[in-house]
């Protein structure tokens, strides 16, 4: 991931049994098959995303890929990159809105796999038209322009078309000016599927429960006792 100058970049001391190893904080994430999005999209950022998305599919085609999305959005051009990756490679990548997810950054986020693409409950999320600035020059230039702007607004209409079951008209209408929703109101577009809800606190288990653990390499069932998950 690209970071702002001047950003300090938190290093994570791993201890194994061959020694200590040390990770800057996105290495350490991307080791769990976390990808994140954090800054504006553009064309550094694209590069290293896809690269990530592409290594990850490589070491494990079928295993899930989670990408974590807080951007303004950016490049276009740069932001199809990634959604193309994502649609390239086997691995399934869930999606996760947290702050705010706007313009491309949005494109990722309802890029997902169906039924896995997740927002935090205060997330944002925003769609507009596509933005192309610095159109001029001659008069030709500029109706060149204009249709690479009516190209890119068509096919990305198609992406959301496909990806909420909105008609083309209704997307258009709600895109024509920026439009935000909230994380539930974006569950009710079809942006996202389901809001994550904060962790609950743990309940007292009567005396006597059997604990049914997750399932790893030994599936275990432990006894515990109400005291004892009480003191936890």
């Amino acid at each position: 991931m690209t970071t702002p100058q001047n950003l300090i970049i938190p290093s994570v001391i791993e201890t194994t049994g061959r020694g200590e190893r040390v990770y800057d904080i996105y290495s350490l994430l991307l080791k769990d098959r976390i990808v994140f999005i954090g800054t504006p999209i553009n064309d550094q950022v694209a590069n290293l995303v896809v690269a990530q998305l592409l290594y990850l599919a490589h070491e494990d085609p079928e295993k899930e890929i989670m990408m974590y999305i807080n951007s303004p959005g950016g490049s276009v051009y740069s932001g199809m990159a990634i959604y193309d990756a994502m649609q390239l490679i086997p691995a399934p990548v869930s999606t996760y809105a947290l702050g705010l997810t706007a313009s491309f950054g949005t494109v990722l986020l309802t890029a997902g796999a169906k039924g896995r693409r997740f927002a935090l409950p205060n997330a944002t999320v925003h769609m507009h038209q596509p933005l192309i600035g610095g159109i001029s020059g001659q008069a030709s230039d500029i109706i060149i322009q204009a249709n690479e702007m009516s190209r890119i607004k068509d096919r990305l209409l198609d992406i959301f078309v496909n990806a909420t079951g909105k008609t083309r008209e209704v997307l258009e209408k709600d895109m024509d000016r920026d439009y935000y929703l909230d994380a539930y109101k974006a569950v009710e577009y079809g942006l996202i599927d389901q809001v994550l809800a904060p962790r609950q606190a743990p309940k007292v288990l009567p005396a006597g429960a059997r604990v049914a653990l997750p399932e790893g390499d030994n599936k275990v069932a432990a006894k515990l006792d109400s005291e004892k998950v009480a003191r936890n």
